[in-house]
């Protein structure tokens, strides 16, 4: 009996494991046809699409940011360490040089020991779940099995079209390390800020540890586990013979050594960055082509050595007049009313109800705004800015508020005049905390006196003024649309004469004024017709007579735009900031032309709207910008303070570079609360003296601060006042008058 059941069960297996091997040629068969779902043409297979980042670079070439769903950048198998691959091979796929797309010994394996001893996908399968089903997540395990059969027949597909160096660098390129980090470029730099071809043994190790369970063994937010896990890999690698003893043993006492740096902290220019990402939707959606998918890089005019000095000007000056800032007012509250500068009543509750933590607990609460007023002023943990560095902290959404309401902001364009390319851009104090970009073309502020320039220009162009002409300090009085208005100095002082050079050096307000009312009754559409010449946008600058003041609200862009048409011979150049961008092959997609130019004022004029500027810090408003900040050359300026002190600006101008600065809170109903304090040579110069001050310092860069050269025909004196009155045949001279107090 026991004889003849034996006979019977061995065919039943041979039957039993025929059918099973037809079962599976025909499920192959099936999957390969399509049967069980679309599978990936030829072309597709030999030319895998993954979301690639795009990369924004430097006008040096050098990498400044990305822009990504998934930080992800190819990299070849040449560019890998061989650790790397020793590595990988040794924990994922050790007969990976020696099956073709199926590692038929692993699949028994796995499926005697249902899946308990390790699974059977090899390097090659996992590239085609990562490059085709990544993002497909079976609905149940039959699903998932299909799945499995069609990754398989990719495999092969594969490693028919690819050798095993490039199904290697495929894996590492499209495999997850973090929640955002994709490939091996992106967690190298990640982790290790090094590129991939940099890491040593153990480096790489930590790395291929984390494919088995991205979060538990992160090295970053679990330490432990992450040692763990990568001599675990290390052990792997002394197993099949690519570490010998020694080696593991000494490598394995190592700590793990991270240089770790978030995708966020990479690259400089935040702010620009996201404006730029802006403009880059639009072009993008125009040619059919996904920003964050395209793998596109951008070449833009950012000078990164400029950034970094920029970005640190901020800091360097914010930090401390901040600090002042705070002791000014002391537990007295900065939102104040311009008439009468009192506080203005139930400021922070009235901002609190348009936040959405109020219209969340108004779902619960109702219309009981005490007790949501009670809640939110309830401390809870929270993290917030400090010029020391994040604070973790207890502090109720009341009082987070008022401390977001008192910080300053601040805002810095560098433009380079001669080609209107954008060098530098900082348009706040921390990209991480203050998302509004107070730069761009809608982060108008009211721009004081730094608009001055524009009317002397005007008034340059028209009248034929000369540097020298001389204007009586006396009270003015404007009709317009049937009502009056007298402007004055803001410390009432008037008297004497003073030439229209020194009446910008000193920025005052009767002189501008008198220099306004000489272009006539249509004197504000002359000065807005030349506004919109150099860049400002059109009706955006009222046509009435306060204007030469500064009342209008402007952009840094808009003013830095404007300036720039003064130290270059009076021809305009609208500012651009992108030069070419080209796919991901390298191939060149828009190669961006000349912006456009305009010829505003004469070569004469121009020279000699920049001479007065020049004069402002020789002798002016920004006369301490030299001696304090150290800064040489032929430089030129105008500060601008505004009504009721909410705004400080300097602009500051030289041949080779044009610089636009603001200071300010969000709310422009926060008030410094002394004039002195409030004048823009104290809120906003400052800035620019640290940053022009770093470059001139730094030998990896030259901006140049030459005179710029007269143009034909002028005599060489033509500015000094006292040979001018000679050639005039006049004896009038302006009075030395003391300049404290007109500091505007």
């Amino acid at each position: 009996m026991k004889q003849k059941s034996s006979f019977v069960f061995v065919p039943i297996v041979w039957k039993m494991a025929l059918w099973g091997f037809v079962a599976a040629v025909l499920m192959f068969a099936m999957a390969g046809l399509g049967l069980f779902g679309e599978m990936p043409e030829i072309e597709e297979l030999e030319n895998p699409k993954s979301a690639l980042a795009s990369e924004i670079y430097g006008d040096d070439g050098s990498l400044i940011g990305k822009f990504y769903l998934e930080n992800r950048t190819n990299i070849r198998f040449q560019d890998l360490s061989p650790g790397t691959i020793q590595a990988l091979v040794a924990t994922e796929d050790v007969r990976f040089y020696k099956h073709s797309g199926i590692d038929l010994r692993g699949l028994i394996r796995a499926v005697i020991h249902l899946g308990k001893d390790g699974g059977a996908s090899t390097l090659s399968q996992q590239v085609a779940k990562n490059l085709f089903h990544r993002m497909d997540k079976p609905s149940n395990k039959l699903t998932r099995i299909l799945q499995k059969f069609k990754e398989q027949i990719i495999a092969v597909q594969l490693e028919r079209r690819y050798s095993k160096q490039e199904i290697a660098a495929m894996y590492l390129n499209t495999v997850p390390f973090s929640g955002i980090s994709f490939g091996i470029q992106a967690a190298s730099k990640e982790f290790f800020n090094k590129d991939p071809k940099e890491l040593s043994i153990e480096e790489s190790a930590v790395l291929v540890g984390m494919l088995k369970a991205n979060h538990r063994y992160n090295p970053k937010f679990n330490p432990e586990n992450a040692l763990s896990r990568r001599n675990t890999v290390l052990e792997q690698m002394n197993k099949y013979g690519f570490l010998n003893d020694d080696s593991l043993a000494m490598i394995k006492a190592l700590p793990i050594q991270l240089q770790y740096r978030t995708a966020a902290m990479d690259g400089l220019a935040p702010y620009f960055r996201t404006q730029l990402g802006e403009y880059l939707k639009g072009w993008c959606k125009e040619r059919g082509l996904n920003l964050y998918k395209s793998g596109l890089k951008i070449y833009t005019t950012i000078n990164p050595v400029m950034q970094e000095h920029a970005e640190k000007a901020i800091g360097q000056h914010l930090s401390v007049f901040q600090s002042q800032f705070d002791r000014s007012w002391g537990k007295d509250l900065p939102w104040r009313y311009l008439s009468d500068r009192k506080v203005i009543p139930n400021f922070i509750e009235t901002h609190l109800k348009r936040t959405e933590r109020w219209r969340s607990m108004a779902a619960t609460y109702g219309d009981d705004e005490n007790r949501i007023l009670a809640e939110l002023k309830k401390p809870v943990p929270m993290t917030i800015f400090t010029w020391q560095g994040e604070k973790d902290t207890l502090m109720s959404p009341y009082d987070s508020l008022a401390y977001v309401k008192r910080l300053l902001q601040a805002g810095l364009l560098a433009i380079e005049p001669e080609t209107g390319f954008v060098k530098a851009w900082v348009g706040g104090i921390d990209h991480k905390f203050f998302k509004f970009d107070h730069v761009n073309r809608n982060a108008r502020r009211q721009v004081g006196s730094t608009f001055k320039p524009l009317v002397y220009a005007t008034a340059l162009d028209i009248n034929k003024f000369h540097p020298c002409t001389e204007f009586e300090r006396k009270k003015i009085t404007f009709e317009f649309d049937g009502q009056t208005w007298s402007p004055k100095n803001f410390d009432h002082s008037e008297g004497g004469i003073y030439t229209l050079k020194k009446g910008l050096a000193m920025s005052d307000n009767l002189i501008t004024a008198q220099v306004m009312q000489s272009l006539g009754a249509n004197a504000p559409e002359l000065v807005v017709k030349f506004a919109e010449r150099v860049g400002i946008e059109k009706d955006r600058v009222p046509a009435v007579p306060s204007i030469c003041l500064g009342t209008v609200e402007l952009s840094p862009f808009e003013m830095a735009s404007a300036y720039s048409a003064f130290v270059n011979k009076g021809l305009w150049i609208e500012p651009s900031f992108i030069t070419r961008i080209e796919d991901k092959d390298g191939n060149v997609l828009e190669e961006f032309q000349s912006p456009r130019h305009d010829q505003v004022l004469s070569e004469e004029n121009a020279y000699i709207i920049f001479n007065l500027l020049k004069n402002v810090v020789d002798a002016g408003t920004a006369a301490g910008l030299k001696g304090r900040f150290q800064v040489s050359g032929h430089i030129g300026g105008k500060t601008g303070t505004t009504q009721g002190a909410a705004d400080g600006w300097f602009m500051g101008v030289s041949k080779g570079l044009v610089c636009a600065t603001w200071v300010g809170a969000d709310d422009p109903v926060i008030r410094v609360r002394t004039s002195a304090m409030g004048q823009g040579g104290r809120m906003a110069m400052p800035i620019f003296g640290y940053f022009f001050g770093a470059l001139q310092k730094d030998s990896r860069i030259k901006v140049d601060t030459d005179m710029i050269p007269a143009p034909a025909g002028l005599p060489a004196n033509f500015l000094d006042c006292d040979a001018y009155r000679q050639r005039q045949g006049s004896d009038a001279g302006g009075q030395n008058l003391n300049i404290d107090g007109l500091g505007i």
